[in-house]
C-alpha cells in the first residue's frame, strides 16, 4: 500500500531516491497516462491509444508498452529501452500532495511535494539526494517537483483534449488484431483510438477550431505512433522467443 508523506526536509534528510527502471520497481506496466504536451516525444516509440477509466468515468490517453496485463516490452533485466520515457513513469515515487484547507467555495490549499515511503525506489544509501547538507533541494527534487506541476498541468489539458475529441465525435473503440511469428493470434481489447474517417470528413473550421485549442498537433502524433505496434510485435516476438 502506498504510503505519501509531506516532503519535510528534516525528516527526509537521509532519504535517497533509486532512479533505475525495472520490475522490481513496480514498471511491469501495460501502459501509462500520458499527455499531449508530450506527444511529440512519445511518437517515436509507443503507440499512443485512449483508455476510459470505467470506476471513475473518465478518459485519457496513454503509451501503451504491452499487449496483456503487467507485460512492459520496453524493459528488459536492467534498464527501460526507449529514449523517452512517460512523465508517469518518471515521476515516481513522487506525488503532488496539497496543505490547506477549501471552504465556502475558495481553494485555499497550496500544493506541495508528497513522496511515498512504501515505494521500491526509496533507500538511505543508494539513489539521489533529495536535500542537500545545508537542507535546500538537490537539482534532482527540484526537477522532480518541476515534472509534477508539468503533470497536474496536464491532467487538465487531458480533460479538454478528450473534451474537445468528444465534441467532434472522433473517438471510436478498437480492436488490435495481433499474430506472432508462431502463428498464435491475440487481440488489444479495451482502448480507444481516433476515428480517421471523422478526422478527414471535419469541415475547415472545425480543423481550425482543434488547431486553435493546440490538439491537431497531438491527433496527428497520435495517427503517427501507431506504427509502433509493429515495433511493439517484434519486440513480444523477441521476448517469447519467436524471432
Amino acid at each position: 500500500m502506498p504510503n505519501f508523506e509531506l516532503l519535510n526536509k528534516d525528516k527526509h534528510k537521509d532519504i535517497r531516491v533509486i532512479t533505475e527502471f525495472g520490475a522490481r520497481f513496480g514498471d511491469a506496466v501495460m501502459y501509462a497516462m500520458s499527455f499531449p504536451f508530450e506527444f511529440r516525444s512519445l511518437q517515436g516509440e509507443y503507440p499512443i491509444l485512449l483508455h476510459k477509466d470505467m470506476d471513475n468515468n473518465v478518459t485519457y490517453p496513454v503509451a501503451l508498452f504491452g499487449f496483456q496485463n503487467g507485460e512492459n516490452l520496453y524493459l528488459d533485466e536492467q534498464s527501460w529501452q526507449a529514449r523517452y520515457k512517460p512523465l508517469m513513469i518518471r515521476r515516481q515515487p513522487f506525488l503532488i500532495g496539497f496543505q490547506g484547507e477549501q471552504a465556502g467555495g475558495v481553494d485555499n490549499r497550496q500544493r506541495v511535494v508528497s513522496i511515498d515511503m512504501e515505494n521500491p525506489r526509496i533507500s538511505t544509501t543508494e539513489g539521489e539526494l533529495l536535500f542537500d547538507s545545508f537542507g535546500a533541494n538537490t537539482p534532482f527534487l527540484d526537477e522532480a517537483a518541476h515534472m509534477l506541476e508539468a503533470i497536474h498541468a496536464g491532467h487538465e489539458h487531458n480533460q479538454k483534449f478528450v473534451a474537445a475529441l468528444e465534441t467532434y465525435e472522433l473517438i471510436e473503440s478498437i480492436t488490435l488484431d495481433i499474430t506472432l511469428n508462431d502463428g498464435s493470434k491475440n487481440q488489444l481489447l479495451g482502448f480507444h483510438f481516433i476515428n480517421e474517417e471523422k478526422l478527414q470528413a471535419l469541415s475547415g473550421d472545425a480543423l481550425a477550431d482543434l488547431s486553435q485549442q493546440g490538439f491537431l498537433m497531438p491527433i496527428f502524433m497520435m495517427l503517427a505512433s501507431m506504427s509502433n505496434i509493429g515495433h511493439l510485435v517484434d519486440k513480444k516476438n523477441q521476448r517469447d522467443g519467436l524471432s
